[in-house]
């Protein structure tokens, strides 16, 4: 099968597309011939160098695919050949062949696409885990949500305001800012122009927001407890400004708030099981019926992987960068 490789760590230099052996289900894998999937972050850092593979895990990219049911391992049940699945998985996305877990495997919306369905697995299950099981978001309250045009960014707006809460977000461009007011967002900020900080103690009259969403870290850890109210929670997703920084301990402690951190790809597969279970709960049915979908920026063949990946780099993105191995993304 074909795979995308990095051979070595660097630029678009050390992207390749190789032939490499097709993986053998375990026991409880699938083997799914992938038909779409998503790059993430994750898969940039690993091509710079700056993310190891955790022990055990593909060290071809991709978290995320949607395809056909291929074949299984012996302690699979309840699926047939050809259906339409899609899903986390543990790395080894960007290939034509990937397993996918049964535990995290979940069924294609027939209002869906295969891209949209690549789109659709990361995003949504670090969202629904974030927002809601560690930042408990209820109907009536607002979160702060950086880098909101990302695709989980984009992902924790529909599903705020599905619930009903309010919906801050940051960004760095002006396109960025009419995305997001285009797909709902309560009030916009460009980072580059606006103080987020005095704009979201202005839009609550200095009470300042139960939750922030942070991808950024670094000199926001600062500024995002300054606009936390009365026992706030900052949610760390990602940390795009560095691992490092001075914090006020003094305002943590006098406001009782929470620091936590999230990172869905480090978790054992037991947990990962978990919070997909959780997931599937909550937002099945929703994107069944059409009320959550994922936001695509653009869709590429897989043979175009270099120039996905430098859209993403150069941060134009907004949305979901997806990669298609089939003319057809559509399933039966």
């Amino acid at each position: 099968m074909r795979a995308v490789l990095f051979e070595g760590s660097g630029g678009p230099e050390v992207v390749k597309l190789r032939e490499v052996p097709r993986p053998v289900p375990t026991r409880e894998a699938l083997l799914v011939k992938v038909h779409a999937t998503a790059l993430n972050r994750a898969d940039l850092l690993q091509r710079q160098g700056e993310y190891h593979v955790p022990e055990g895990q593909s060290s071809i990219p991709g978290v995320e695919i949607a395809g056909t049911v291929e074949a299984w391992g012996e302690d699979v049940k309840g699926f047939t050949r050809g259906q339409a699945v899609f899903g986390v998985v543990e790395g080894g996305g960007l290939a034509e062949y990937c397993l996918l877990d049964q535990g995290m495997a979940l069924p294609i919306p027939s209002c869906f696409d295969f891209a949209q369905a690549a789109a659709t697995s990361e995003s949504c299950l670090t969202a629904n885990e974030t927002l809601f099981t560690l930042g408990h978001l209820r109907r009536g309250q607002a979160v702060l949500i950086h880098a909101a045009a990302s695709s989980i960014g984009t992902t924790m707006v529909q599903m705020a305001r599905h619930v009903g809460a309010t919906t801050y977000c940051t960004v760095g461009t002006a396109a960025k800012v009419e995305a997001l007011r285009a797909l709902g967002a309560d009030e916009v900020f460009n980072h580059r122009e606006q103080d987020f900080v005095r704009e979201v103690l202005r839009l609550t009259r200095g009470e300042g927001v139960p939750l922030v969403m942070d991808f950024i870290g670094g000199a926001y850890l600062e500024r995002n407890l300054a606009v936390l109210g009365h026992e706030g929670i900052l949610v760390l997703v990602g940390l795009l400004d560095g691992m490092t920084t001075q914090v006020d301990l003094l305002r943590v402690v006098q406001r009782r708030l929470q620091l936590k951190g999230s990172s869905l790809r480090l978790r054992p597969l037991k947990e990962k099981r978990e919070v997909n279970a959780r997931f599937r709960q909550r937002w099945m049915e929703v994107l069944a019926r059409g009320e959550l979908r994922p936001v695509i920026h653009g869709r590429y063949p897989l043979e175009d992987v270099q120039s996905a990946l430098a859209e993403m780099e150069a941060n134009r993105n907004i949305g979901k960068l997806v990669l298609t191995l089939e003319g057809d993304t559509r399933h039966e």
